[in-house]
């Protein structure tokens, strides 16, 4: 007789960043179809819930899975809608299983980290910039904690080698107004934007300084890069051909990766879901969220959050980007670094890469703006 457990599946498939929660959303499901298909004794049922970017949503739709039995989520996409409910998960003694990258400094019983922390995301960012491109910065965000924290760590790890930054400006979630902005990166002419925009404001960026910079003659791709930790495949379709190339994205997972697991992986999405957004560093880790849990469910043979919390620790996977596997002390995920350029069929080439997987560090306590971490020094390499 099978065992039946219920998995809360909690992500914005419409709203500002529909996109990226769609791949997130069509990357966990693939798991549970994986999983489905390979074992009989145990039904994993996804109960999908689409809060439509609203954090009141969030915190209704939470509550109602916890109260209703469901103690094991996949969910969330921005900083804001992970704080809004970490409180519901803590009060339930229920885990989240949190899949994208985000800011750090963040340490929660009720948490599984399968994104990038920013030893991960940000600190690569750095060295690759400061070795390539330039040692000046402007920073542009949203106004809200993944933008200020990661313009804080951003800023120190600059200021390690001996860069500068000429400007900051951060806009109201949704705000398009960006022209005064991007005259003043035009007047300042900074090695590179670091981006810390998300949804429209974001696409909005893109388009507009690329038109501002066509009509000064100014090469921007090569002249003002813009680079970003949360710039992703879905969102390259969302900001358009016009101004697609040439841009800067730090993460863990591109859909343009060569191994035999990643082009396996994507035609299995693909033929799943034709019709959704691309695979994305969001929509792989959705995936290994799922996988994960569960695999860590399969081994317990329970949903109990003590026995999964505890035997999560012992699995480890081959995801389309590498090994990964969740570090005991943190909860966050071993997950490998890389740097991509977008192109104009909207994927990234990638410009740089770590050896092997790099442990996490979420509060850089061991971690430094040369991007040396507990685990042993990554070894990024730019990828000719």
């Amino acid at each position: 007789m099978s065992k039946n457990f219920r998995i809360g599946v909690m992500l914005s498939t419409t709203g500002p960043y529909g996109a990226v929660g769609q791949s997130m959303l069509s990357g966990a499901l693939l798991a549970f179809q994986e999983f489905a298909a390979s074992h009989s004794d145990i039904v994993l049922e996804p109960v999908v819930v689409n809060p439509g970017g609203d954090l009141v949503r969030y915190g209704e739709l939470c509550k109602q899975m916890l109260e209703d039995g469901i103690r094991h989520v996949i969910g969330c996409y921005t900083s804001s809608s992970r704080k809004e409910v970490i409180p519901r998960f803590e009060k339930h003694d229920s885990l989240l299983w949190y899949p994208t990258h985000y800011e750090g400094f963040e340490s929660s019983n009720n948490v599984i980290y399968t994104g990038a922390t920013p030893n991960q995301h940000v600190l690569p960012l750095v060295e690759y910039l400061s070795k390539c491109v330039g040692d000046k910065a402007f920073f542009v965000g949203s106004n809200y904690i993944w933008a200020w924290e990661n313009n804080r760590i951003f800023r120190d790890a600059l200021a390690g080698r001996n860069g500068s930054v000429l400007g900051e400006r951060y806009f109201a979630l949704g705000d398009v107004e960006l022209q005064q902005v991007i005259d003043m990166i035009l007047t300042a002419r900074p090695s590179y934007v670091f981006n810390t925009l998300i949804g429209p404001s974001a696409y909005e960026f893109f388009r507009l300084f690329r038109t501002n910079c066509i009509a000064r003659g100014i090469d921007q791709p090569n002249e003002i890069p813009v680079a970003s930790c949360s710039l992703s495949e879905p969102e390259l379709l969302e900001i358009g051909e016009a101004a697609v190339d040439g841009h800067l994205s730090s993460s863990v997972y591109f859909s343009s990766l060569e191994n035999s697991v990643n082009v396996d992986f994507v035609a299995r999405y693909r033929a799943a879901f034709p019709s959704a957004p691309p695979t994305s560093a969001e929509s792989e880790g959705s995936y290994v969220a799922a996988k994960l849990l569960a695999l860590t469910i399969a081994e317990c043979g329970s949903g109990d959050v003590s026995a999964v919390k505890a035997a999560v620790t012992h699995q480890r996977i081959v995801a389309p980007q590498g090994d990964i596997w969740i570090d005991p002390l943190t909860a966050h995920a071993f997950l490998t670094p890389r740097i991509g350029r977008s192109n104009v069929g909207a994927r990234f080439d990638i410009v740089m890469e770590a050896a092997a997987p790099v442990g996490p560090d979420p509060y850089l306590v061991h971690s430094s703006s040369g991007f040396a971490v507990s685990h042993g020094e990554p070894r990024l390499r730019l990828v000719r």
